[in-house]
């Protein structure tokens, strides 16, 4: 597996990480606890040294697979999670708060669960309006003087909110949704973080599993699954958008490759500070997306895809209203 840095940082990592989310969050059913180590461990086995998590991912439980899936390796690999929510006492999400003795006792927890002394990548995973972002960034640098914390990072922030953090303590990344499904950060975001040496970790790199091909206007969804408010996967939309995979099947039967690996090596391509995170329960998702960093696209396959993807109107938002306006701030 190539390597990466992350901005002008000395965070390195895997070319492609994997987002652990799904295990245990957002996309049921969950598999066996058991079965989601074994695969955490497959992949270091196979040369993925970057993963992601979250205190909201379950809540908690996400966090406590990590910590025991990686306990062995921990010298080894980088561990994300994140901080910036609360919630009740039966673990459901209320609202923000990234509060600077808030984020204190979430980084205590999360290094108890992630069974960790350092956290190597915290992110802010969501803006809070409620606290100046600069009380946040200096409470992450508090950490990082402690060692509690080695790198700070910013979820789904604007160019203004970044700016003001990084001025306050280097921002090593920023996670934010970037694919061929959603390429909104080109406007504005991507080009301010090469100006201040920032990476980017895309989450959902294959359209919450929309670009893997796989789910078309017939798929059915378990009831408490988090697409099923997502305007882009109403069954229209979903046909309305089969343009796009049908622009990767056929650049995928050229490259002798599979929709999905053609989607991440499409990110991969666009900057060498990019590293995506896609997520997945099953072992042979996850060989396929380590595959794609041995692919590789050239400016041609790349002005080809361009090309295409103008004629291709893709329909639908991304978030549900309430959740989009937490994002880009």
């Amino acid at each position: 597996m190539q390597t990466r840095k992350l901005g002008k940082s000395d965070l390195e990592v895997s070319a492609v990480g994997l987002g652990c989310m799904g295990m245990s969050f957002a996309f049921p059913p969950y598999p066996e606890k058991k079965e989601m180590i074994s695969l955490i461990r497959k992949s270091v086995e196979l040369g993925v040294t970057f993963f992601d998590t979250a205190e909201a991912y379950g809540p908690f439980v996400n966090e406590e697979l990590i910590g025991e899936a990686l306990a062995p390796f921990r010298e080894h690999v980088v561990i994300a999670t994140k901080f910036g929510f609360k919630f009740s006492s039966d673990g459901k999400m209320i609202g923000q708060d990234s509060r600077p003795e808030h984020i204190r006792e979430v980084a205590e927890a999360s290094l108890k669960r992630l069974k960790t002394d350092r956290i190597d990548l915290f992110y802010q995973h969501r803006v809070d309006t409620n606290v100046p972002i600069e009380d946040v960034a200096g409470t992450v640098k508090d950490l990082i003087k402690e060692g509690k914390v080695k790198h700070f990072g910013l979820s789904e922030a604007g160019v203004k909110t970044i700016r003001k953090a990084h001025a306050v303590q280097p921002v090593t990344a920023l996670q934010s949704e970037y694919s061929l499904w959603w390429r909104r950060p080109e406007e504005e975001v991507i080009p301010a973080l090469e100006e201040l040496g920032i990476g980017l970790v895309p989450f959902s790199p294959l359209g919450k599993g929309f670009l893997t091909g796989k789910i078309d206007e017939n798929t059915k969804f378990d009831k408490t699954d988090f697409r099923n408010i997502v305007p882009r996967f109403t069954e229209e939309n979903r046909k309305a958008n089969r343009g796009l995979i049908e622009l990767l099947d056929k650049i995928a039967e050229q490259k002798k490759a599979t929709s999905a690996q053609i989607a991440l090596a499409w990110l991969l391509a666009q900057k060498p500070w990019i590293v995506p995170i896609p997520g997945t329960t099953k072992l042979h998702r996850l060989e396929e997306n380590i595959g794609a960093a041995d692919i590789t696209l050239t400016s041609e396959d790349l002005n080809q895809i361009n090309s295409a993807l103008e004629k291709i109107k893709l329909v639908g938002d991304r978030y549900p209203e309430e959740l989009e306006k937490r994002t880009g701030l």
